[in-house]
């Protein structure tokens, strides 16, 4: 869903499944050896609307929740429900990438997949700025243009078909 990896760890409980939302207003990050919880990149709150394939895992997420040890305000934790080191969702991520056979890409890739996959299907700028959480539209904008050209020239591609003559109309 385009998250940054923070966000992706910062996501809280308050996930509203009924509506088909998370709210993303905050990260979790290491640094200077300290593990922190503070606002998004931008400081706002930016509603992502989730896709159906999401919401059976989160359910039965939360559902596991309901016997965990330590609850935690949460979504994604370790086993024992502390926060998950960031470090370790980016292990995590290379051996189920490399599990499925795909070739080794970094976690930070699956969100420019994102962007790329909603640009292809024609999503404007401004709505994907504000999924990804970009604070200026000329971030995507930059950045996945070459999809956005790679499509115009596709639906050129008709206009060759729709406007070739055939033999029997010369």
């Amino acid at each position: 869903m385009g998250l940054r990896r923070g966000e992706v760890l910062g996501v809280a409980l308050v996930v509203d499944l009924d509506e088909r939302v998370i709210r993303v207003g905050n990260q979790l990050q290491r640094i200077g050896g300290e593990l922190y919880q503070d606002t998004t990149k931008t400081g706002k709150i930016r509603p992502v609307p989730l896709p159906l394939i999401c919401l059976a895992a989160l359910r039965w997420h939360r559902f596991r929740l309901a016997g965990a040890p330590a609850p935690s305000s949460l979504v994604f934790t370790t086993r024992t429900g502390r926060p998950i080191e960031p470090r370790n969702l980016n292990r995590s991520f290379s051996r189920l990438t490399a599990s499925a056979g795909l070739r080794p890409i970094r976690l930070h890739d699956a969100r420019h997949g994102c962007a790329t996959l909603l640009t292809a299907a024609g999503v404007a700028p401004r709505v994907l700025m504000e999924i990804l959480g970009h604070s200026q539209i000329s971030m995507p904008m930059d950045v996945y243009t070459h999809v956005a050209q790679d499509t115009q020239r596709e639906a050129i591609s008709h206009m060759d078909r729709l406007l070739k003559r055939r033999p029997d109309q010369a």
